[in-house]
C-alpha cells in the first residue's frame, strides 16, 4: 500500500470525512486530496506534517504503513492528551468553549461536582 492509499484509508475508514472536509482541515483543496490519494501528486513534507498534527496520525504509519491499524494514531497518555487539548482550546475562536473552560477552572469543588454529574448525564457516562 502506497502513502496515497493509506491517506484514502485513513480518511474513509477512520475519519469518515469527505476529501473536501479533509482538505479544509489542512488548508488544501479537495482536488489536491484526490491527487494525493490517487498517487498523481506526491504529498509534501508540509502536508504530511499538517495531516499528522490535525488528525493526530502517527507519521511513521502514514509514510510506511508500519504497525498496521493499531499504529495509525498517536497514543498519548492522559497528561499529554490534556496538554494538547488545553493548547487547542487556548487558541480556539469558539467563545463557548473558552467560557466553559474558564467556568470549570474557576468553579468551587461543589460546583465542579455538579458540572461533572451534568456532563456525565449528557454524555451517557457512568
Amino acid at each position: 500500500m502506497e502513502i496515497g492509499d493509506r491517506l484514502n484509508y485513513l480518511r474513509e475508514n477512520h475519519l469518515k470525512i469527505s476529501q473536501e472536509e479533509f482538505g479544509k482541515k489542512i488548508g488544501v483543496s479537495r482536488f489536491s486530496i484526490s491527487n494525493y490519494e490517487s498517487g498523481k501528486r506526491k504529498l509534501t513534507e508540509r502536508v504530511i506534517t499538517d495531516i499528522c498534527r490535525e488528525f493526530d496520525v502517527n507519521e511513521i504509519w502514514l509514510r510506511t504503513g508500519e504497525g498496521g491499524d493499531e499504529n495509525i494514531f498517536n497514543k498519548l497518555n492522559d497528561e499529554d492528551r490534556f496538554s494538547i487539548n488545553l493548547g487547542k482550546l487556548s487558541i480556539t475562536e469558539n467563545e463557548f468553549a473558552k467560557s466553559m473552560l474558564n467556568a470549570i477552572a474557576e468553579s468551587s469543588p461543589e460546583k465542579l461536582k455538579s458540572i461533572e454529574e451534568f456532563m456525565k448525564s449528557c454524555l451517557g457516562i457512568k
